[in-house]
């Protein structure tokens, strides 16, 4: 299978949760990664080891917040960290990339900037469609998810996804 041809700009939570699965190598099948310095140091704070996966070529970027009055607003009304701000000021000069996030408030900005965004569960399913893993395999570790990772998801939507992914077998 080749690489996409898109990349992605990631913010720490599918960083840290997809290693902490064991999955971070999925990442590898976009042309970058591309990590803001800032999310960078939160990585390394609170799963250094992520950063020094062999398979994967992450790209630490500098970045510089956004001062633009709708961004500021926008981050105000939802209390977005500096890494979701660093991700998504870097965004603006990648707008074709996806942009890859768990946090909530980061995805509802994403979308309010009309970025395409994903989480760590969407890297998952993608994984079956690009033929990376079985939907079995991803079946199993969505299971997995409230013992091996620190992915703060409802069980009940967890346990949706896990159904409608049996329901396609």
């Amino acid at each position: 299978m080749s690489k996409s041809p898109l990349n992605v700009v990631c913010d720490a939570g599918p960083i840290i949760h997809l290693d902490e699965l064991g999955y971070l190598s999925l990442l590898d099948d976009f042309n970058g990664v591309l990590i803001p310095e800032q999310v960078w140091q939160e990585v390394e704070v609170h799963r250094p080891q992520a950063l020094v996966n062999p398979n994967l070529l992450l790209q630490k970027i500098s970045v510089t917040i956004s001062s633009q009055p709708t961004f500021q607003t926008l981050v105000g009304a939802l209390s977005l960290g500096l890494g979701e701000q660093a991700a998504l000021s870097l965004m603006q000069s990648y707008s074709h990339a996806i942009f890859l996030t768990d946090d909530a408030s980061a995805r509802l900005a994403a979308a309010t900037l009309g970025y395409q965004v994903h989480g760590s569960i969407g890297i998952l399913l993608r994984a079956i469609r690009r033929q990376q893993l079985t939907q079995d395999k991803v079946t199993d570790i969505l299971r997995k998810i409230p013992e091996q990772s620190t992915l703060h998801i409802r069980s009940n939507l967890l346990a949706e996804i896990i159904a409608k992914l049996e329901s396609q077998s």
